[in-house]
């Protein structure tokens, strides 16, 4: 059965999953770059993100090279796109170049409609007005029958866990404290949603939890 799936999510020690004020010159918010210090000197970040052919391997980098298995679509808030608000910036092709990390159908939750935009490497982004329902629907009937990954950011997985449509949450814990920012966990009741957490991995760098929908749900 095909799986939503949260894989490599990074969060600070008091919960932010970003930092304040997103810009281009602070993609992650103010300080978000620093949870992602046990992700970027792995193999899968240098050979996947930036197409070098060096990288790190042990703990971390196998969990982040297990996220990319078995992925036939990808879901991603308005923010994990674009830093603009409002109508869409129509020159604006993401964050990545012209061959983002990604290779398959990736929607991108929106309230402001854009043609779809078919990158190199296989991506091709889609914008989804119809809510978060609506986007998971098109995301599994373009994977193929594989799992669909939920990108972020915070706003877009609280919404999809507090829908309940979330079967597996792998988060990675930095040691880092950010203050303010996006809060993953403000005010949501993970237990009574019927999550728990099932694993949990210890590298140099971070602490690695997997957290699943209970099957009685």
């Amino acid at each position: 059965m095909q799986k939503l799936r949260v894989e490599s999510f990074a969060v600070s020690v008091d919960g932010f999953g970003a930092g304040p004020n997103q810009s281009l010159q602070n993609p992650l918010g103010v300080g978000g770059g620093n949870l992602h210090q046990w992700f970027f000197p792995t193999k899968t970040f240098q050979q996947n993100v930036l197409g070098k052919s060096d990288g790190t391997t042990g703990i971390d980098n196998e969990i982040a090279e297990n996220g990319f298995k078995n992925i036939g679509a990808w879901i991603l808030g308005r923010n994990m796109f674009s830093p603009y608000r409002g109508s869409h910036n129509v020159d604006w092709k993401g964050w990545w170049g012209d061959n983002p990390p990604y290779h398959v159908p990736t929607f991108i939750l929106t309230n402001h409609k854009r043609e779809s935009i078919e990158m190199e490497g296989g991506t091709t982004f889609h914008f989804v007005t119809g809510g978060i329902n609506a986007a998971l629907e098109k995301a599994f009937d373009s994977a193929n029958g594989k799992d669909v990954r939920l990108g972020g950011g915070v706003n877009t997985i609280r919404q999809y866990l507090m829908a309940q449509l979330i079967d597996e949450l792998h988060l990675v814990v930095s040691p880092v404290i950010l203050g303010s920012g996006e809060n993953l966990f403000m005010n949501l009741d993970l237990t009574s949603l019927g999550y728990k957490c099932v694993k949990h991995i210890s590298s140099d760098k971070a602490i690695h939890l997997v957290i699943k929908k209970s099957i009685n749900t």
